[in-house]
């Protein structure tokens, strides 16, 4: 039985927090100048990231504070007890090991008496294979032509995963296969998605662990009558056949698979200790494995468990997840920072901060802890972000003078998936360069600032000189690997897992149910009759939903 959370504010590590966020005065500038030694102190390496946290409004006294919370709130037997497959997610009576995924084949962790290693790759070998097969031109559609575009239907953890990695890792994609992803019920999703393709070289992935999601199903059942009635432009096919070459599913409801029409045999599962927001390194990430083939997605794999060896071995003083983690917890509960900013500087990446809105919003967005009572503090953050430089021209404005605490990451790479020289005026310009400098500059001028006598030293008229004032003292962390490359982005993702579980222990959260996603669900279904047309339904909703479905039915062409 799972033992309840401890309350973090009764612990001696929240009261000395406390006592220190009293009289705490930031100032980036005198701690660097007086510690020359801070930036090597403060910057960690796990696996192939290089963190900085020097930036952040961190000091010893601070971090030894918030490593004995970690001991008092008992991170580390939280961590074990997941590892294990504990069922720590009590609301669900589910072991959470996402982790297990990426075990290698030799490893072994047994869970109600049966070792799951050997079930994972049985899978992934069943994915590969079948991801082999369409990138060799083996698996082809009813009319016999090569698949060149896979459609991933999914939504959630089954789409942003997927469509994350797809665009992050777009240099390693084969040549002749494309993927496209479905997700929103709104049918402009699926009409765009479908837009120009060959339904004879279509091959859809409809990824469901129910096979129910109203979403998915709906838009599954959308993709098979589109395919259908293209097919029958080529003349006599048989419908039944056509389903089964051009449909594969990622479920384990093989019944409800096989009434659709897929093939049981092209069906890829997984397991109930598998959250949908930790699910792209499962088969949820098929069409993935179609895209960069199974070498890579191996890698993708080994750079999963390299953080997670990171996270269960290193001491929580060099444990970049656990340090990370609770630095949030600083900035959330005693700074009031309400959002976090999250600027790859890598337009690869553009998806990621999309993706980490379900990852960390979804986990820790809870008000009850894992025991049924009360949360004690505040809880979760608001998670965004855009790729840089693109951000610097939008809303760095508010990051860099407007009145909130906004904790910044930064995620940049050595060297681009596309390396390019401007030579337009007579001189050789790393545009990578060029770009990598604006990483390293907004994190010092969000750090160091600019002050009064540094603007009117540039000869600013007196009456603009505070507009041109900078505090500094902004936090930001800085994590730079070597590349994007497939392991390296399984890094990443595992490290904001990791943070996550971290904060979500501290406030005593279940971070691996999402309760609060499906009464919105539920009550559409209700309401859906009464958008048709059926008075009776409508009366029995609220006057304003009532005046919104009206308003709609009027205005319906």
């Amino acid at each position: 039985m799972t033992r309840g959370p401890v309350d973090a504010t009764t612990t001696d590590a929240w009261k000395a927090l406390t006592e220190l966020r009293a009289g705490f005065e930031p100032d980036l500038r005198s701690w660097f100048a007086d510690d020359p030694g801070r930036a090597s102190r403060f910057t960690y390496q796990a696996a192939d990231l290089h963190v900085d946290l020097s930036k952040d409004l961190i000091t010893d006294d601070l971090l030894a504070c918030l490593l004995a919370l970690a001991e008092q709130v008992g991170l580390e037997a939280r961590r074990d007890a997941m590892l294990s497959g504990e069922r720590i997610n009590v609301t669900e009576d589910r072991a959470v090991l996402h982790t297990a995924l990426r075990l290698p084949a030799d490893a072994s962790l047994v869970l109600d008496g049966t070792d799951v290693v050997p079930g994972v790759h049985e899978t992934l070998a069943k994915m590969y294979a079948f991801a082999g097969r369409v990138r060799s031109g083996e698996w082809t559609g009813v009319t016999g032509e090569r698949i060149r575009t896979v459609v991933n239907i999914g939504i959630g953890g089954s789409d942003l995963g997927p469509v994350m990695a797809y665009e992050a890792l777009e240099p390693f994609h084969h040549p002749e296969i494309e993927c496209r992803f479905i997700s929103n019920i709104d049918p402009t999703d699926a009409g765009q998605k479908l837009k120009g393709l060959d339904p004879a070289t279509t091959l859809f992935v409809v990824s469901s662990k129910t096979f129910s999601t109203l979403e998915t199903l709906t838009n599954a059942r959308l993709a098979r009558a589109w395919l259908l009635d293209a097919l029958a432009e080529h003349g006599d096919v048989d419908p039944a056949d056509a389903v089964r070459k051009h449909f594969v599913a990622v479920s384990t409801a093989l019944d409800k698979v096989a009434d659709f029409g897929i093939d049981p045999e092209n069906a890829f599962g997984f397991w109930d200790w598998v959250g949908g927001r930790y699910s792209v390194d499962s088969a949820i990430g098929t069409s993935l494995a179609i895209a960069i083939g199974p070498e890579r997605f191996g890698e993708f794999l080994d750079g999963f468990h390299a953080i997670d060896k990171h996270f269960a071995e290193t001491p929580l003083a060099q444990n970049v997840p656990a340090l990370m983690g609770l630095l949030n917890v600083w900035y959330v509960n005693f700074l009031d920072a309400q959002t976090h900013a999250v600027l790859p500087y890598s337009q690869l990446l553009h998806r990621f901060p999309a993706y980490l809105q379900q990852l960390t919003m979804e986990s820790n967005g809870k008000s009850v802890r894992w025991d049924g009572t009360a949360v004690t503090t505040d809880t979760g953050e608001v998670f965004w972000g855009e790729p840089g430089t693109n951000g610097q021209h939008a809303f760095y404005q508010l990051i860099h003078q407007g009145t909130r605490v906004i904790p910044a990451d930064f995620i940049a790479f050595a060297n681009p998936a596309y390396p390019l020289v401007d030579t337009s005026d007579g001189q050789d310009v790393d545009v990578h360069e060029l770009f990598l400098a604006n990483f390293f500059a907004q994190t010092q001028a969000l750090a160091f600032g600019k002050t009064d006598e540094q603007v009117r030293a540039e000869g600013t008229p007196e009456h603009i000189v505070n507009a041109r004032v900078f505090s500094g003292n902004r936090p930001t962390t800085s994590i730079m690997a070597p590349a994007l490359t497939p392991g390296v982005l399984g890094q990443l993702i595992a490290l904001y897992e990791h943070i996550t579980f971290t904060q979500g222990v501290v406030w005593g959260v279940d971070s691996f149910d999402q309760w609060g996603v499906e009464l919105g669900k539920q009550l559409a279904q209700q309401i859906s009759s009464a958008v048709s047309g059926d008075a009776s339904t409508a009366r029995q909703q609220d006057t304003s939903t009532q005046s919104l479905i009206a308003y709609y039915r009027e205005k319906r062409q």
